[in-house]
């Protein structure tokens, strides 16, 4: 089908800047760009949001948590942690509380919010473990934060579907923490970015192909294999055993045809999985779920499946 009109607006208006591609400008150019973009949706009012310092190999990162409109402190609820898209390399709290807060009350789940490290300066595996490392947090302060921590699930966009992939592939290869359900939002899972959505899908929509390449490029660096599982989930020889999934994406995105590649896998491995492809939409859609009515529906869809499995 076309683009969505609301979706095609939006394009319109960003192709009217004329502003030079994000992998043209430096690192913190790209990153303040991206800054002001994402953080266009005002953050929903929550019963409660606390930031919390967790400590990493060689530092330590935030997680915001939100709690959802109807908390109540003496029932322990079940708990989502969120990574953020961005490539790997831009991204951060502010262009993602507003889907982290929004998914905390439309689920009734607490939703921790991770800011991991950012490559290049932090390239594979760091943000990873970072991912992890909050995971962990997460159950260990269970009782501090009103959560029950057999009721955990992980989710993200973009890069931060590819995180929360891995992170269950690493939880499962550890042997814990014990992940639930996974939600996986236009997740980027193939650095050969070889699927015909790229060529389909190269420019004109919000993310380009060449944008992807200089995103991997930052994450991976020269001396990471391409098809290392752990940053590369569709090259992972067995994803049995790993966590129900629900995994969306989008007609008009370059990585509309891996991420299905990933559901379908799942789906092989005896994992169950509910694949949701947007049609007429655009990568990010679902962040912009107050502009772009397929943003609400997704945000909806993703609240119904933490329900039913959490």
């Amino acid at each position: 089908m076309p683009v969505d009109p609301q979706a095609q607006m939006l394009l319109d208006q960003l192709a009217a800047v004329e502003a030079p591609s994000i992998e043209d400008m430096t690192i913190e150019e790209a990153r303040t760009t991206f800054r002001a973009f994402g953080s266009m949706m005002p953050v929903p009012e929550t019963a409660h949001v606390n930031d919390h310092q967790v400590p990493v190999d060689g530092g330590e990162i935030t997680v915001r948590v939100f709690h959802p409109l109807e908390y109540d402190k003496y029932n322990p609820l079940p708990v989502l942690v969120w990574f953020h898209g961005g490539g790997f390399t831009v991204g951060d709290l502010a262009t993602s509380d507003a889907t982290a807060a929004e998914v905390a009350n439309a689920t009734g789940c607490v939703v921790a919010n991770v800011d991991y490290r950012l490559a290049p300066e932090h390239r594979f595996p760091a943000p990873l473990e970072d991912c992890y490392a909050a995971v962990q947090w997460v159950v260990d302060a269970s009782g501090d934060l009103g959560v029950d921590p057999a009721r955990l699930a992980v989710g993200g966009d973009s890069a931060g579907g590819n995180l929360a992939a891995a992170v269950c592939l690493l939880a499962r290869e550890l042997g814990g923490p014990a992940i639930r359900f996974q939600v996986l939002v236009y997740p980027c899972v193939d650095p050969r970015r070889s699927y015909q959505s790229y060529r389909e899908n190269a420019e004109g929509y919000l993310l380009t192909a060449s944008v992807m390449e200089w995103f991997w490029a930052n994450y991976l660096g020269d001396d990471t294999d391409p098809e290392t599982p752990l940053a590369a989930p569709l090259y992972a020889s067995d994803l049995s055993g790993l966590p129900d999934a629900l995994v969306i994406t989008a007609e008009y995105d370059p990585l509309r045809d891996e991420g299905e590649a990933y559901a379908e896998r799942l789906k092989q491995a005896g994992v169950m999985v509910e694949a949701s492809r947007y049609d007429g939409q655009i990568h990010g859609f679902v962040g912009l779920y107050g502009m772009l009515d397929a943003g609400r529906k997704g945000i909806d869809e993703i609240s119904r499946a933490l329900r039913g499995a959490l």
